[in-house]
């Protein structure tokens, strides 16, 4: 990340407001920060087929102009890389056959408060409330390794030391992975601290992304998840507790340490918006988490919604920080959320790991077991679409690979828009599963083409719609006919069934 690495905006803003008695346990109600474009700064994925991303990336940029300069190169999780580049050499990017995408680099935010006592554990381990004090564990994580994605990690912390292993730091600052903001010093303990963590015995290691402002850039993110993609210790868990506005890099970056056997587990976000909206939440292949409070009500920060793949404990949660080695602090937010999650997908990793053969279960396998162990239905105010799920750390039983959802096409509709001398034609898909496709399902590929007008495909959002447009019609056409031919997405099934519908010129 280049300063000012306000960049990927990760504004931990991680406000130590003092804490009082009969404060408000709710706690983080401060949203992400809108994702702000950074200037002249791109990330640009290449198709599989390019061999070798870095000898492609440095030569593009020393072709691209005056200013141009090459900041990061990915070649695991994605191949790709991020630039400062000028305007004038955008186009012949975009042209390029061998380049998939385009993508202006931006900022993203992650925030939590200071407010009372944890009690995060002692909920875990129980379906139902009331709490009992305790936190009762199985397992601790020995043989696993946790990278915190995050501001790095006070490593001599009395909670963590002796179990953090060097790690990677794309921030450049000269500070390497040491912790100067705190963040991810709590995050690494709510994963694996012997005292407030979930999985005790953990390997921990830091992936510095963010500075001491907790600011950095999604292209700094995406070299933090290549790196973690690249390395060979397995079984491994990842926690992104950071999130920002929709990148299909970043989600594809995500998806790429998936299929390297990485389990992903992330923060819905704090905006009390659709978490399908931002990233990396709206990975289908990550383990998307939300925030609950002491009552098992939704907290009124938390995203919600179709891309939220379970519940977790986020306000007023204790851990470890960063000011000395015996520092500790109570902070609230999805940032807290996701690590109790990343933890017990520690301790299923550990309970379906063989030393022997070395194999492991698959990130889709312990995704399934946790959301299948998940206590149901006793959340309240999770928000439209959410599913009622909270996070159960002592689920029994192997962890098994998912089946599949059928998902099929609900409804199409459409309409035609002048466009200067010509028009264009638009249309909403809706995708759902279950009887007459009732249930809205997200994150499904939609391909369609209009004839005229081209082939497209969108993304269904957290409602399982999404919208086409096709490219310039002539105004001496009268109509256009618009066929979805395909729906796509992590373990989903196409029913097969296509729609077509004619739009007229408006």
């Amino acid at each position: 990340m280049v300063a000012p690495v306000r960049c990927f905006a990760i504004l931990l803003a991680v406000l130590a407001s003092a804490w009082s008695p009969g404060a408000n346990a709710d706690g983080a109600t401060h949203p992400f920060a809108s994702s702000v474009p950074i200037p002249d700064r791109y990330i640009v994925v290449f198709r599989s087929t390019v061999a070798n991303p870095a000898a492609e990336a440095a030569s593009l940029v020393r072709g691209a102009g005056p200013g141009a300069q090459l900041h990061h190169v990915y070649g695991v999780a994605i191949r790709g890389f991020a630039a400062t580049l000028p305007a004038q050499a955008l186009q012949g990017l975009r042209n390029n056959p061998r380049i998939e995408s385009v993508e202006q680099d931006q900022t993203v935010s992650l925030q939590a408060t200071q407010f009372d006592a944890t009690w995060g554990l002692d909920r875990i381990d129980q379906h139902y409330l009331a709490l009992s004090s305790t936190y009762v564990y199985d397992r601790t994580g020995d043989g696993v390794t946790a990278f915190i994605i995050d501001t790095g990690i006070r490593a001599d912390h009395v909670d963590i030391t002796g179990r953090v292993g060097s790690g990677f730091d794309s921030v450049g600052d000269g500070r390497g992975t040491a912790d100067c903001n705190g963040h991810g010093t709590h995050v690494a303990g709510t994963v694996g601290g012997s005292a407030w963590g979930v999985a005790k015995s953990v390997a921990l290691v830091p992936v510095r992304v963010l500075n001491c402002r907790g600011s950095g850039s999604w292209s700094g993110v995406i070299a933090g998840v290549d790196w973690v993609a690249g390395t060979t210790v397995r079984p491994a868990v990842a926690n992104m507790s950071l999130g920002g506005g929709k990148s299909a890099a970043v989600n594809a970056a995500v998806a790429g340490a998936v299929g390297k056997g990485v389990t992903m587990v992330v923060a819905a976000g704090n905006s009390t918006a659709d978490a399908c909206s931002y990233s990396p939440a709206s990975e289908p292949s990550a383990i998307t988490v939300g925030a609950t409070t002491r009552n098992d009500a939704g907290a009124s920060y938390s995203n919600y919604g179709a891309c939220i793949d379970l519940y977790a404990p986020g306000s007023s949660i204790t851990s470890a920080w960063h000011t000395s080695s015996t520092a500790i602090n109570t902070i609230s937010g999805t940032s807290m959320a996701s690590p109790h999650v990343a933890g017990a997908a520690v301790l299923v990793s550990e309970a379906n790991y063989d030393a022997n053969t070395r194999s492991y279960a698959s990130p889709a396998a312990i995704g399934s077991f946790l959301t299948t162990n998940a206590t149901a239905g006793v959340l309240s105010a999770i928000g439209a679409g959410s599913p009622n799920l909270l996070l159960y750390s002592r689920g029994s039983g192997a962890a098994a690979e998912p089946g599949t959802t059928t998902v099929g096409i609900a409804s199409v509709n459409g309409y035609g828009a002048k466009s200067g001398k010509n028009w264009r034609a638009r249309a909403t898909i809706a995708v759902g599963s279950g009887t007459d496709k009732a249930t809205p399902v997200a994150n499904v590929t939609v391909t369609g083409s209009f004839e005229p007008g081209g082939s497209a495909s969108c993304v269904t959002d957290g409602s399982g719609r999404c919208t086409v447009t096709s490219s310039a019609i002539s105004a001496a056409i009268p109509q256009t006919n618009f066929t979805v031919s395909n729906l796509a997405g992590s373990r989903l099934s196409f029913d097969g069934a296509t729609a077509s519908i004619v739009i007229l010129k408006p």
